[in-house]
């Protein structure tokens, strides 16, 4: 029992001084992938549409799909952080993937029916009782291109802050 208890404990410390150099490097990943896309949509939607839509620092849909970026993140860093042999990294690659086919299926089509709900809302006589209602969200999911820039998106973001991480650690 006492040598269970040391092994624990030295492990618990060992992994307490690693965190400490890493912070929680999965977690910064994920949350600098999610910052990253979503910046990125306010000059996207620039570039489309030439004016400057803050809204869209929030906003879901668009180019990049910051849900990719935030869930392949998340599941490279655990895979650098942890191994893609353990049971955590199982878990974060399922839910990404659970993540971007969504995304690029049922959200993709519930916008695509709130388009055509609101045009035929828009073409009701004006007395009757739902041509005053407020339009439905159509910016919900994203298309295969969209997830696939948030996925290399939070790819290369989790790449990145491993390489400082390691670098960070050699020199400390």
């Amino acid at each position: 029992m006492r040598l269970i208890t040391e092994t624990s404990m030295s492990h618990a410390s060992s992994s307490n001084a690693h965190m400490n150099y890493n912070y929680n490097y999965p977690l910064l990943s994920a949350f600098l992938a999610f910052a990253i896309a979503q910046s990125i949509k306010l000059f996207t939607t620039w570039y489309k549409e030439k004016r400057w839509d803050v809204k869209q620092l929030l906003g879901s849909g668009g180019m990049p799909s910051s849900h990719s970026a935030t869930v392949t993140a998340l599941a490279v860093a655990v895979g650098f952080h942890d191994g893609v042999s353990g049971t955590t990294f199982a878990i974060a690659l399922i839910i990404a993937c659970v993540v971007m086919y969504d995304a690029t299926g049922v959200r993709l089509q519930a916008g695509r029916q709130a388009e055509v709900l609101n045009q035929i809302v828009f073409e009701l006589p004006a007395e009757h009782p739902l041509a005053d209602s407020r339009p439905l969200r159509e910016l919900l999911g994203h298309t295969p291109p969209q997830v696939a820039a948030g996925g290399l998106l939070g790819f290369i973001t989790a790449g990145i802050i491993h390489l400082i991480s390691q670098a960070g650690t050699v020199k400390q």
